[in-house]
């Protein structure tokens, strides 16, 4: 058979061209057809040295060299162009534009377009391979490899190519060998010859859980994640690892005798880990003429009802057999924020305790009231890489200038006044610079007679100082970075300086002056307004000194088991963490929960998206657990479309938690390239969307909004990293070598200090008015607000130990039921990164 290039030559030349036109498909009158009324022509034609074909979707174009087409006029075309082999698609010109190999168009008249194919040179080929029990997809960045069905593709020598894995339901990722290496998801490689990669996926086991019931009553036993409801449905497969919580249910006449096998004792419910396939029988025994006690809770608040002699240990609805003529008395036992207000029913009185004769079947009910508005809905955000005085140094200062009443606040001391409340007015603080001597190539040199002092910034855009384990120590204190001593807090500049000159190519600010950088109310006037009407604090933290991830770990888990670093960075982190998260216990709780990611600018593309894809733009990606979510939560993390969409339709669950929209450019992390500068307006816009839409929803009036920020990002703050506690007695185990506390250690070598401080508004209802706490506490605090309120264990000594976060709220006061009508976030500042200031 001709190839298209050939039919089309062979054409030109032949003396019977057209009729071999006609059967080959060359372009011209001899392909598609003239538009009939109503309809247009797209004309479609390739050009440039290198070969490719074009699709389109309504189908009609498929041609190489060129082709045309009629649609009905409004029809939206999506032109798909493809290179063949050794070329690469150069772009669009005519009706379509760009280098985006997709291109839509609305057909309102006839139109031409051009797609323009490149020759590569020094073309080198990349294959992959799937291997393992297990299987998955491998993607490139650029386009070529989408394994399978695609997984060999040509590409220019030198290409740096980024390759995705993606594992399918009931598999993992177990790592790369060939020219990549490792367990992280994505490879980044240079493809200077062709070479072969191989991405291995290990199959997931299932095991089957069976329930037998047995004895001489009746019963049914239902589990948590759902799949047992037996009787009829008595076995059921979970993933290895899958937590199920039985239930057993007596049926009229029948009492739960027991558990045998995978679980025991006479406990209503029991908690199994599925690791492999096992048996479990619940035992019901008849209890013929014998009478049932029945207790249901209601009201607006929460309890307990237990009973002597025991039977009843119930919430929200519980029965229990008794021997005939038995007396029974059952206490009621309110929890945190309710009041037990009384009994209906077989009992009466607001007494917690009441006394019945067992002569027949009773019914009772227990009525617990909410003491405050409890928050049904708690929501957190944590934002990128921003310290307190970074961002709220100058709020005291915009308090004057607004008509805020003044109050205690620690910020930068240059905004306080000169009398009043402490602390009052001091000079702007400052850090040694580098020695002006020693420039660039040379490192940064400490020197502490060339002073750099805080600044108000211009750009809303910076280069990225680091917050990682070696730089937050050197912080700390340039000469005591194991805090041997307390924090002298001199080491930004130089920190940021030493980085800056490590960069290839290096960044432009090589001296790290924009360490000490702040921004005010004319730059970030939505925060400012919001934390001046909301509650906030100026001793609020993050976890522990260290860059981004492992101070997310913390976020939603009390810890990071140790790691300092990011899953993956060395062989001592390999593992994804097993701690459990908050969002667990939430399950097991029956508790609602969901998270949000904003899938703009990513690889997850809509309408409809792929959970597996959407859990690569969250955090909770790095626990165990977390994997399990696309396929046994798939509904509990979505795309924030979701997020506007729960709240229009009153459906925004008991817990959330937005992920920052790193791909979509609104994270407010610094610039990590000067070629891409990341404006903080931007993300403060896009946050104030977020809150907006909470504060004009149904959702409002029972809500709490926590904004925060997930670590200092590097930049100057002046008061000192706090004790902590530990939270499960682990060191740091992925410290890399030559970092701080490998040679020698000290009180800042362990998990038991904070990090720096960050900026946190807490917006509600229930928030007090222009509050500021001073209490210590870190982001984990969020934790034990959400464990407060849900009745909830701690998940780690460190949330245990943090403040609940109540004294954030008035529930008997209310001030934000109408909320204020916060200004719109200026989104008109400056920004660079290649010159300073």
């Amino acid at each position: 058979m001709f190839s298209l290039r050939n039919r089309i030559a062979f054409c030109r030349l032949s003396s019977i061209c057209f009729v071999l036109c006609v059967l080959c498909g060359c372009g011209g009158v001899g392909v598609g057809s003239p538009p009939s009324p109503g309809s247009v022509q797209l004309t479609v034609q390739t050009s440039g040295a290198g070969v490719g074909a074009i699709s389109s979707n309504p189908a009609g174009i498929q041609c190489g060299q060129a082709c045309s087409t009629s649609f009905a006029s409004g029809t939206q075309v999506t032109l798909t162009a493809t290179a063949g082999a050794n070329s690469s698609f150069a772009g669009w010109t005519g009706g379509c534009s760009g280098s985006n190999p997709a291109c839509a168009l609305t057909l309102s008249a006839s139109q031409q377009v051009t797609a323009s194919f490149n020759t590569i040179a020094n073309a080198a080929v990349l294959t992959v391979n799937a291997a393992g029990t297990g299987t998955g997809t491998v993607s490139s960045n650029p386009s070529g490899i989408n394994c399978g069905p695609t997984c060999s593709a040509s590409f220019t020598s030198g290409t740096q190519l980024t390759l995705t894995v993606t594992a399918d339901a009931n598999a993992s990722f177990a790592g790369w060998t060939g020219g990549c290496s490792g367990s992280n998801p994505t490879c980044v490689l240079s493809l200077s010859a062709s070479q072969q990669v191989t991405a291995r996926f290990n199959a997931i086991p299932i095991a089957v859980l069976t329930v037998n019931p047995a004895g001489t009553g009746a019963g049914t036993i239902t589990s948590n994640p759902a799949g047992i409801n037996c009787a009829p449905t008595c076995s059921a497969s979970f993933t290895s690892g899958t937590q199920v919580t039985l239930t057993a249910t007596a049926s009229a006449s029948s009492s739960f005798a027991g558990w045998t096998g995978g679980c025991s004792g006479t406990s209503l419910t029991c908690i199994v880990m599925v690791t492999a396939s096992q048996q479990i029988t619940a035992s019901f025994s008849a209890t013929q003429n014998t009478p049932v006690l029945t207790e249901i809770l209601a009201g607006t608040g929460a309890g307990t009802i237990t009973s002597n002699p025991a039977g009843i240990s119930c919430a929200p609805t519980c029965s229990a057999s008794f021997t005939n003529g038995t007396q029974v008395t059952l206490t009621a036992t309110a929890s945190a924020s309710s009041s037990f207000t009384g009994w209906a029913g077989s009992c009466s009185g607001t007494s917690p305790t009441c006394a019945l004769t067992m002569n027949a079947s009773q019914q009772v009910t227990a009525t617990f009231a909410a003491t405050e508005n409890v928050l049904n809905h708690i929501i957190f955000l944590a934002q990128e890489n921003r310290s307190f005085d970074h961002y709220f140094g100058a709020l005291r200062g915009y308090w004057a200038q607004n008509g805020y009443p003044d109050q205690s606040f620690d910020g930068l001391p240059q905004f306080n006044p000169s009398s009043g409340l402490a602390p009052l007015y001091g000079p702007a603080p400052a850090n040694p610079g580098c020695n002006p001597s020693s420039p660039p190539p040379i490192d940064c040199v400490f020197d502490t007679s060339n002073l750099v002092a805080s600044y108000h910034l211009i750009t809303q855009c910076i280069e990225n100082p680091s917050p990682s384990w070696n730089e937050s120590h050197v912080d700390w204190d340039y000469n005591d970075q194991i805090g041997q001593k307390p924090a002298a807090l001199n080491g930004f500049v130089w920190s940021a300086a030493h980085d800056a000159r490590a960069v290839v190519p290096p960044f432009t600010d090589v001296d790290g002056i924009r360490a000490m950088g702040y921004y005010d109310g004319s730059d970030l006037n939505y925060y400012y307004f919001m934390a001046s009407n909301f509650a906030i604090s100026d001793r609020w933290f993050t976890p522990a000194l260290a860059r981004t991830q492992p101070n997310r770990a913390y976020l939603v888990a009390g810890t990071s088991q140790g790691y300092a670093y990011p899953v993956d960075t060395d062989s001592e982190d390999t593992a994804l963490i097993t701690a459990p998260t908050i969002f667990q216990e939430l399950q097991t709780a029956g508790i609602t929960w969901k998270i949000y990611v904003d899938p703009a600018g990513s690889a997850c593309t809509g309408p409809t998206y792929d959970p597996a894809c959407l859990l690569t733009l969250s955090y909770v990606q790095y626990f165990q657990w977390g994997q399990t979510i696309p396929t046994v939560y798939p509904q509990n993390i979505a795309p924030i479309s979701q997020y506007f969409t729960d709240l229009a339709n009153g459906t925004l669950p008991q817990v959330a938690q937005i992920e920052p929209a790193t791909d979509a450019g609104f994270d407010e992390h610094p610039s990590n390239t000067d070629l891409a500068p990341n404006d903080i307006q931007l993300g403060a816009n896009y946050v104030s969307s977020l809150i907006n839409g909470l504060m004009t929803s149904t959702s409002w009036t029972d809500s709490a909004f926590i904004l925060t920020y997930d670590e200092f990002g590097g930049l100057y703050d002046h008061v000192s990293p706090q004790p902590a506690v530990n939270p499960d007695g682990i060191n740091p185990v992925d410290l890399l070598p030559g970092d701080v506390c490998t040679q020698t250690s000290g009180p800042t070598c362990d998990f038991v200090y904070t990090g720096y401080r960050v900026p946190l508004i807490v917006v509600s209802p229930y928030a007090k008015k222009n509050y500021v706490s001073h209490n210590v506490a870190d982001t984990t605090a969020i934790l034990k607000l959400i464990e407060t309120r849900f009745n909830l264990p701690a998940l780690t000594n460190r949330d245990a130990a943090q403040i609940d976060m109540m004294e954030f709220f008035d529930f008997s006061n209310p001030v934000w039921i109408t909320p204020p009508s916060p200004p719109a976030q200026i989104t008109s500042g400056a920004c660079y990164v290649n010159q300073l200031p």
